[in-house]
């Protein structure tokens, strides 16, 4: 069996020269697996959220799980009850935001494209395209509190996050 060629990309190479040189200064060896603020967070994978800077987090602090739309999928479930069963969360926060991609398609227009563009049916792939988003905070928020395998008495908050302001919504 041939091996798979990689390519070098100029991409790849600037990322791994950075990688060397913040492995030179490297200084987090000594943290310890469980959150410092035994703290998780679902948000949405949006290149223009960061987190841990808007919330005043270091790296350590928090466990960050994030997808497109910051929906509390399955894997979030598992990552959540890992998370809290495991290694000590005690609050679990969701996080969307203003101008999220996620609202601007529907999963059967996405789906239709994908099955023309491939000749497989992708009717069953489920991309969680939602049309309100305080709504979909709420609808997330409320998969965490209902799930058996999660405590109801842990706090969950939902907010929006103003791509436009840097400030955080609490929807309720």
């Amino acid at each position: 069996m041939k091996g798979i060629q990689m390519a070098d990309t100029p991409l790849l190479r600037d990322l791994l020269r950075t990688n060397t040189d913040y492995a030179e200064v490297f200084d987090r060896s000594k943290l310890v697996i469980p959150p410092a603020k035994k703290l998780a967070i679902v948000a949405c994978m949006d290149a223009r959220l960061t987190v841990e800077e808007f919330l005043g987090l270091r790296t350590g602090d928090a466990h960050i799980i994030r997808n497109a739309g910051g929906i509390v999928t399955e894997d979030a479930v598992r990552s959540l009850i890992i998370s809290h069963e495991l290694l000590g969360t005690r609050e679990f926060l969701v996080i969307n935001h203003t101008d999220c991609g996620m609202l601007t398609f529907k999963d059967k227009d996405l789906q239709d494209k994908l099955t023309k563009k491939t000749g497989v049916n992708a009717a069953k792939v489920n991309f969680h395209a939602f049309g309100d988003l305080e709504e979909n905070v709420r609808t997330q928020v409320e998969r965490i509190r209902t799930n058996p395998f999660l405590p109801k008495d842990i706090p969950v908050t939902g907010f929006v996050y103003d791509v436009r302001s840097g400030k955080l919504n609490r929807v309720t």
